[in-house]
């Protein structure tokens, strides 16, 4: 596999995520908080969450050249969460996701790697335009997204989920 490119800020590295990740994985989408805003992804163990990274993942990170990020705070190497750049189907474009665990919320990781992968889109991939969604019970995410140069669309349906989701978009023409 070819090496995929990291970023740094001044407090966090954000790495491409791999099965090496699959402690930090398992015990993020198994949080109250992700099920409850981003869904029940069914990965139950440690060998879930390595088939997750394998198949969501790294499989689009080899198609596009970017993907999942796992975030990683400089300080003491503890991975704190992820951040990405997401192809989802039913979502023409590209989505900025992130989610953080419990612990480390708070902090303005999220902020901060965000704004990194955001920059990352337009000057690394060449993406001038992003998308992101969000539930309506959700809106530590919406301020979030409003703070990094969002604004909001409309509601959306994805496939094959009923649920009405808050579309945001950015031209990423980055302040």
């Amino acid at each position: 596999m070819k090496p995929f490119k990291s970023f740094e800020t001044a407090r966090l590295m954000l790495k491409p995520t791999s099965e090496e990740d699959a402690d930090l994985i398992y015990e993020l989408l198994n949080t109250p908080k992700w099920i409850k805003f981003i869904g029940d992804r069914n990965v139950k163990s440690i060998a879930d969450a390595q088939a997750y990274i394998r198949n969501r993942m790294q499989t689009q990170l080899e198609r596009l050249g970017f993907s999942n990020y796992t975030i990683i705070d400089k300080a003491d190497r503890v991975k704190v969460g992820i951040c990405g750049l997401y192809d989802r189907e039913g979502l023409e474009g590209i989505d900025l996701g992130f989610a953080l665990l419990p612990q480390h919320e708070g902090k303005g990781y999220a902020f901060e790697a965000a704004s990194e992968i955001k920059r990352a889109a337009k000057e690394e991939f060449g993406l001038s335009f992003l998308r992101a969604i969000t539930v309506k019970e959700n809106v530590a995410s919406q301020k979030l997204l409003t703070k990094l140069g969002f604004g909001f669309v409309k509601n959306i349906q994805m496939p094959a989920n009923q649920e009405e989701l808050l579309l945001f978009e950015c031209n990423n023409g980055l302040r």
